[in-house]
């Protein structure tokens, strides 16, 4: 009976012990690290409705900026624009919101940190006198450079919907790529590369602005051209 007892003790006390300093698990475990989103490469991009989206489409997550974005960073080359638009605008066409051109719309989306500076079009050109329109691009540029002294220029030329551009649209595209290739900058054609040429349903009832899909369009042309820029960019 005594040994009974001592044996009862005995376990009793291993339980209260057991009940007080209980084994500690969550020691062995350490939270996964947090995954980093790799920061966009900082960028300004500036255009008209072709770019901004009009009522036959591309109006906000639907415009190409938005969609390029997201197509890049999907793929690891992270972009961060900041995006200027007036319909109606160009490099000397007035635009239709506030008579702004291209170059006042610099100060708004230019920073000193940017290392790319985006111009598409402008077909809002066509009418203009070529020393007027010289005049203005060689001043856009000018001003995007002191904008972001780093920052390299990357210009998309004015587009047109079909395989027969009219002559005021050809020598606003001449004047913008000779101004473009002076200043050093990136130029790309869509009227050389016919964009639009035999695809008619990318462009709206209106018959010269695109469409959602028209727009898809165009971010499947720029993504990998405005990729190849954004790669070339030193790491900071």
């Amino acid at each position: 009976m005594r040994y009974l007892s001592v044996l009862l003790l005995t376990l009793m006390s291993v339980l209260i012990g057991c009940q007080q300093n209980p084994p500690d698990y969550t020691s062995k475990y350490t939270a996964p690290p947090s995954v980093e989103t790799k920061p966009g490469v900082p960028m300004a991009i500036i255009g008209d409705s072709y770019t901004g989206g009009s009522p036959m489409g591309g109006k906000g997550p639907r415009s190409w900026p938005s969609l390029v974005t997201s197509q890049l960073r999907e793929q690891g080359t992270p972009i961060d624009p900041d995006v200027a638009v007036e319909s109606g605008a160009g490099y000397a066409a007035l635009g239709n919101q506030r008579a702004r051109v291209f170059a006042d719309l610099i100060p708004s989306v230019v920073r000193p940190k940017d290392k790319l500076v985006v111009f598409f079009g402008s077909r809002n050109d066509t009418n203009v006198a070529a020393p007027e329109l010289i005049s203005a691009v060689r001043r856009t540029f000018s001003d995007a450079r002191a904008a972001a002294p780093g920052a390299g220029l990357f210009v998309v030329g004015p587009p047109w919907v079909d395989a027969n551009p009219s002559p005021g649209v050809l020598q606003a595209r001449d004047i913008v790529r000779a101004e473009a290739q002076a200043a050093g900058a990136v130029f790309i054609d869509p009227i050389a590369d016919g964009w639009f040429v035999g695809r008619p349903d990318l462009i709206g009832k209106d018959g010269v602005h695109p469409t959602d899909a028209g727009h898809q369009y165009i971010a499947e042309k720029l993504a990998p051209l405005l990729a190849q820029q954004v790669q070339a960019v030193p790491a900071p």
